[in-house]
């Protein structure tokens, strides 16, 4: 083995895992932070947030993002991890909420005053969400977006970074942990959430007999079925979250504080 070539693989491994390790490190300083001053940040908020980083980074990097390049399969495959499964483990681990409790009061008020804003209010809306999310996985699946990505470095970066956003713009619409001031009420979520899931597999179907261009017929069976089942176990996840919140905001307040009689 040539030791020059050695020593540029470790770098270049290096260099790839180096923003990951990064941005795990600074939601480590900022819970270490707020614990100064609050309670503890829960450990299930760190494991969901490094795993969340985990599966950014394997579809983005390493041997699996370079097969994507021409397996629709395992194309499909970083979907699920970029688009549905990292924004919902990064949901769960709170961000923003960290981020309010180590900011100064000052910095909290703008950071609240910007989230408030009308082009957030707009953004958080399930219906704005679900658009830019499933309607972006229509366009880019049933035009020419999706041969046009593996040809430009641009397009190839920017079809990544809309999948993600999206996904976690989708999430937080829907079940976010942080808080939320245009929250709308849960059976327009459940309205919203039953449509985006009934497009996601729709398409999934579409796809099974009608491959993007230049996707070989088995890759696209395959990948359909990895869209298909795959979003249903995410899916799953999120109606159980999203039912849950709704049952505890419902439920009878008498029943969590009984009055004993007399």
């Amino acid at each position: 083995m040539n030791p020059h070539n050695h020593g540029y693989g470790a770098l270049s491994i290096f260099l790839s895992a180096l923003p990951f390790a990064i941005v795990i490190l600074t939601y480590r300083i900022l819970a270490v932070i707020s614990g100064k001053r609050y309670k503890p940040f829960p450990p299930h908020r760190y494991l969901c947030w490094m795993l969340g980083i985990w599966c950014i980074a394997l579809s983005v990097t390493g041997p699996l993002a370079s097969r994507a390049h021409t397996d629709f399969a395992d194309h499909m495959i970083i979907h699920l991890l970029l688009g549905m499964l990292a924004p919902l483990l990064l949901m769960l681990a709170a961000p923003m909420t960290l981020l309010f409790r180590t900011l100064s009061l000052k910095q909290a008020r703008g950071l609240s005053r910007l989230l408030k804003s009308s082009p957030f209010r707009l953004l958080h809306n399930p219906f704005t969400a679900s658009t830019l999310h499933i309607g972006g996985l229509w366009l880019l699946y049933t035009t020419d977006i999706y041969s046009w990505m593996h040809r430009s470095t641009i397009g190839h970066t920017g079809v990544h970074v809309h999948i993600f956003l999206a996904g976690y713009l989708f999430t937080a619409s829907m079940v976010s942990i942080d808080p939320a001031p245009h929250r709308t009420s849960f059976l327009y979520r459940s309205l919203v959430l039953l449509i985006a899931l009934s497009a996601h597999g729709i398409l999934s179907k579409y796809l099974y007999a009608h491959p993007p261009s230049g996707v070989p017929a088995a890759q696209a069976e395959l990948g359909s079925m990895i869209m298909y089942y795959g979003g249903d176990i995410v899916d799953i996840v999120l109606i159980c979250i999203l039912f849950s919140k709704w049952f505890h905001a419902a439920r009878p307040r008498k029943a969590l504080n009984p009055v004993t009689e007399k």
